[in-house]
């Protein structure tokens, strides 16, 4: 998207609750909702209308609100559309954070729109929203190799290396939050965080 620009103000990282997901390459949004928050200084609480833990911050003289769904991932939309309906948000206001596969541990990719591309979370989304035209923060957890381990894959702890890849990442696009959410100048920082991996 040539120029594009942005203006959000919901960031929804994905993820399932419960300690036992908590190291999971499934739960690579939430990672990212918590270093955002930590970088916001932004508190995440219970919040029973959201279905979620949700935090505020305010980000170049707007509200910008943190949301990780409780609903597990397969049932995400009811959460990240419960908080847009309450706020008034149209979709291109809200960025998904999300685990992808088809990236390699280290990458990270800035995306509006498209397909779930098999995501369970984002097609829960595209229906509970109803529209697809929402950003999207893609953060590469890598690939089996075969379909057929696809989901014990994403439900597994990435290796010591391949944790330390995706935080790094992770790491990149919070050190973009000046662009993202104050500027929103969105291609400055695909631009950024394409080159750099």
């Amino acid at each position: 998207m040539a120029g594009a620009r942005a203006t959000f103000r919901l960031v929804a990282g994905l993820g399932n609750v419960g300690a036992r997901y908590a190291g999971t390459r499934h739960n690579a949004g939430f990672w990212y909702a918590d270093a955002l928050a930590d970088r916001l200084r932004a508190a995440f609480r219970s919040d029973r209308k959201a279905q979620g833990e949700l935090a505020k911050a305010a980000v170049g003289g707007r509200d910008l609100r943190l949301l990780k769904p409780s609903t597990l991932m397969n049932h995400s939309g009811r959460s990240v559309a419960a908080v847009a309906r309450f706020h008034k948000l149209a979709a291109a206001d809200v960025l998904v954070a999300h685990d992808d596969m088809d990236l390699p541990a280290g990458t990270v990719r800035l995306k509006y729109g498209g397909g779930h591309g098999g995501h369970n979370g984002l097609r829960d989304i595209d229906g509970h929203l109803g529209s697809r035209d929402y950003w999207r923060l893609r953060i590469g957890v890598g690939h089996p190799g075969d379909r057929g381990g696809v989901i014990d894959y994403v439900l597994t702890r990435p290796s010591p290396d391949e944790r330390r890849a995706i935080e790094d990442a992770i790491e990149r696009v919070v050190d973009e939050t000046d662009r993202l959410f104050v500027d929103g100048d969105v291609e400055a920082a695909m631009n950024a965080l394409h080159v750099r991996g």
